[in-house]
C-alpha cells in the first residue's frame, strides 16, 4: 500500500534550536517518532549544517528539505538568497543529501504588482531550471496571500500555469483561511507537489476580560481575530480526506507544522499532532 512520511516543519522549534542546539532538538524529535525534517529559519552555519548532518545519521532522520529565499523578503534585507548564495545553498543541500528546496514566501513588496510577480515567477523558473542540474527540486511555499487574484486568476494559479519546473508546497490551514476547500485544491495541483504542511485550523475563544464595549474597534478586532493554528486533529479540518488527497496527488513528506502554539510547549503540540495522526490511521507514516 502506498504511502507518505510524516515529518516536522522546524520553524516551530526554532527557539528550541537556540535553546538546546541542532543535535540535541533533533534527539528530541526522534523521541516523539517523527523521521523526516524540513529545516527553516534556523541559521545554516556551518556548525548546524554538521549538527543536522550528524544527527540525521544517528536518529535515523531524513532532512526532506532545505529553505532558500530566491532574494531577499524586503529590498537588503538579510539572509541567504538563490540569487547571492546560490553555490552554498547547493553545498549545504548536497552535504544533507536534500534533493528538496522550499521557497517561503516571495518578496513582499512583489505581491501587490502583477508586474513584479510575473518578475519573480521568472526568476524562481530560472532557479528551479539551474537547481534541477543538481538533481534539486525548487518548491513555492503557499500562504493566503496567494490566493488574491488578478484579472480573475489566484496568484498561485498564475504561478502554477507559467512554470513548468518549478513546484509547490500547498499549506492545508493557509489554504482552508483563504476560502478555498483544501482537499479539492490540493487535487488541481496533482503531480506538482512533493510536500505538504500539515496544520489544523481552529476557532478560539475570545478573551473579553479586557475589552470596554463602548470600544467597539477593540471588540471587532477580537472578535475577528480568533482564527488559530491548531495541533493536528484539534481543529475543524477534515485532515484524512486531505492527506489521501494529498497522497494520490504526489505528497511524499507531510510535515507538521504550527505557526504559533499560545504557550504550549512545541515539542508537546507536536507530540499531540502525533497521537492524533497515528489514531488516524498513520502510524506506519512515521
Amino acid at each position: 500500500m502506498k504511502k507518505g512520511k510524516m515529518g516536522v516543519q522546524m520553524m516551530m522549534l526554532k527557539g528550541k534550536v537556540e535553546e538546546l542546539g541542532v543535535y540535541e532538538t533533533m534527539r528530541k524529535i526522534s523521541e516523539l517518532g517523527y523521521r523526516a525534517v524540513e529545516v527553516s529559519q534556523i541559521p545554516m552555519t556551518e556548525e548546524n549544517v554538521l549538527a543536522l548532518k550528524r544527527a540525521s545519521a544517528d536518529f535515523d532522520i531524513t532532512i526532506a528539505a532545505l529553505s532558500a529565499a530566491v532574494e531577499p523578503m524586503l529590498p537588503g534585507a538579510p539572509g541567504e538568497t538563490l540569487v547571492n548564495d546560490f553555490e552554498k545553498i547547493v553545498s549545504d543541500c548536497e552535504a544533507l543529501g536534500c534533493n528538496y528546496l522550499r521557497i517561503g514566501m516571495m518578496p513582499l513588496n512583489r505581491m501587490g504588482s502583477k508586474e513584479q510577480i510575473m518578475e519573480f515567477i521568472s526568476k524562481a523558473e530560472e532557479m528551479a531550471d539551474r537547481l534541477a542540474e543538481h538533481s534539486i527540486e525548487l518548491y513555492y511555499h503557499t500562504h493566503h496571500l496567494e490566493f488574491q487574484k488578478f484579472d480573475g486568476e489566484y496568484l498561485l494559479d498564475i504561478m502554477k500555469n507559467n512554470t513548468s519546473k518549478l513546484g509547490f508546497e500547498l499549506d492545508v490551514h493557509w489554504i482552508q483561511r483563504a476560502g478555498v476547500n483544501p482537499v479539492e485544491f490540493i487535487k488541481e495541483y496533482a503531480g506538482r507537489i512533493s510536500l505538504l504542511h500539515l496544520k489544523d485550523y481552529r476557532i478560539g475563544q475570545m478573551d473579553l476580560s479586557e475589552v470596554d464595549f463602548k470600544d467597539m474597534a477593540k471588540f471587532m478586532h477580537i472578535f475577528t481575530n480568533t482564527i488559530e493554528f491548531a495541533e493536528i486533529g484539534e481543529g475543524n479540518l477534515d485532515m484524512k480526506a486531505i492527506i489521501e488527497s494529498g497522497l494520490e496527488s504526489g505528497a511524499q513528506y507531510f510535515l507538521v507544522e504550527q505557526d504559533q502554539v499560545y504557550g504550549r510547549d512545541p515539542f508537546d503540540c507536536l507530540q499531540t499532532s502525533a497521537e492524533n495522526l497515528r489514531k488516524l490511521g498513520y502510524a506506519d507514516w512515521f
